[in-house]
């Protein structure tokens, strides 16, 4: 990526960025630099390394320092919630934020990545969740935004499986607790294969096949992968897990994780600045930084 060159009154810039530990391999400011320079707005996008103790300080200097907003990534997605003004209905319902928005001195917390999750799926995957049945594997803080956006979209069904049963029982109580006519069921991590033949949706919300371990066994076996199915794989590096590869080979529609953090980026940068994010400049961006 080419250098970004501020230029007029650095006072005037607009400092935008990524709250998390660690930070330095996020794909995040390349991809939103990119998005600023495009449109020519005078923002900036900067990671900030911030230790699990200093999280409270770190929201507070949000004001002291009039940042526009922040990404926030793991550990801190659940931690800055106490010292926020307001959260997103989504965000209140997954327990964890991603995006916080300086709004006149007042900030409010959002998550965009079950929006992300299903914008990519819609335009990537041509897939409605509306009355269809979904299989996630994994219980984790993705795994929530998943669950919790497909059950606000009128899913029908929504399996959930993980090697913690309790964790996975978490998740699917509170789905069932907090959205309307959501129907959240807990699957033993043996049963998935059988479970894939029911369902129009495979979600892989696990570090499986992520690199550098690329060539690890998927999370379900290849032979139950059908034409009528969707996987998606959370994971974008690399761009093509062996799971994705499987569900191509079984005539299965694959979507890689690459839609879902371009998604919830271009929802945060339309948060902050009210502009339309330009898309095709932000997965320039991602697809550079992953070499393709």
């Amino acid at each position: 990526m080419e250098k970004l060159i501020l230029e007029g009154n650095l006072a005037e810039v607009n400092l935008t960025g990524l709250f998390g530990y660690p930070v330095e391999h996020s794909f995040s400011p390349a991809m939103h630099n990119s998005a600023f320079k495009e449109v020519n707005l005078n923002y900036l996008y900067l990671p900030f390394a911030i230790k699990p103790e200093n999280v409270e300080e770190a929201v507070k200097g949000i004001k002291a320092f009039n940042l526009r907003g922040v990404n926030v990534t793991i550990p801190h997605k659940q931690a800055v919630i106490p010292y926020l003004d307001e959260l997103s209905e989504e965000a209140e319902l997954i327990g964890a934020v991603n995006t916080i928005e300086n709004k006149d001195g007042k900030l409010i917390g959002y998550n965009t990545d079950g929006r992300g999750f299903i914008r990519s799926l819609k335009e990537e995957g041509d897939f409605e969740a509306k009355g269809k049945k979904a299989l996630i594997i994994g219980a984790g803080g993705a795994s929530r935004a998943v669950a919790f956006q497909l059950a606000l979209e009128g899913i029908d069904k929504i399996y959930i499986s993980d090697l913690s049963q309790d964790l996975a029982k978490v998740l699917a109580d509170d789905v069932n607790s907090k959205v309307d006519k959501a129907k959240a069921i807990v699957v033993d991590s043996k049963e998935t294969d059988e479970i894939v033949a029911k369902v129009d949706l495979l979600v892989d919300a696990t570090p499986v096949g992520m690199y550098p371990k690329v060539d690890v066994k998927p999370v379900v076996s290849t032979e139950v992968l059908h034409k009528d199915l969707v996987v998606y794989d959370l994971v974008y590096n690399p761009l093509e897990t062996v799971l994705l590869k499987a569900a191509k080979e079984a005539g299965a529609k694959a979507v890689s994780g690459l839609g879902m953090l371009l998604y919830q980026g271009a929802i945060a940068f339309e948060i902050w600045t009210d502009v339309d994010a330009p898309i095709k400049i932000m997965r320039n961006a991602l697809e550079e930084m992953l070499g393709l």
